[in-house]
């Protein structure tokens, strides 16, 4: 069976959010997670739209478009983001929380790390002005126990 990366996501918003938010949006996915954000010369679907991506290509992006049928998610729906290391998760965390210090909206739940065999996640989620939240997390394996496959950004 062949294998797949991300490519992206569509994140369906009450109508009139991007009016509303973008600047924050864009400040905060940015300043926090390095996408660009890029609002769409024409309407997705006859909606205002915005494209945060994670590189100057495009290759994975999260789509954002107004729709009056739009997401809503009550639970834990999320989307997982990996990072190298612990280290980085637990910055991104310090930068949540700086966030949330000056914006109440943005909401953080932490998780105890989650020990599996040989491995050890680190996690916690963080969802703010969209209807999801993000898992931000990394794992770490003993030596010798690492996956024999694993996708590497290059």
């Amino acid at each position: 069976m062949p294998a797949f990366r991300l490519n992206h996501m569509e994140l369906t918003l009450p109508p009139g959010t991007l009016d509303k938010d973008q600047d924050a949006i864009c400040a905060f996915y940015s300043e926090v997670f390095g996408f660009e954000t890029i609002p769409l010369p024409v309407p997705v679907m006859e909606t205002p739209g915005l494209v945060m991506r994670t590189d100057e290509h495009t290759s994975q992006f999260l789509l954002l478009s107004e729709q009056e049928k739009c997401i809503q998610s009550p639970g834990y729906d999320h989307l997982g983001f990996i990072y190298e290391t612990r280290a980085e998760v637990d910055d991104v965390r310090a930068q949540c929380a700086q966030w949330a210090k000056k914006d109440e909206r943005l909401q953080i739940k932490d998780y105890d790390d989650i020990v599996i065999g040989t491995s050890t996640t680190r996690a916690f989620y963080v969802r703010y002005l969209l209807p999801i939240w993000f898992d931000v997390q990394t794992v770490e394996y003993e030596p010798g126990t690492e996956p024999a496959n694993r996708w590497v950004y290059q």
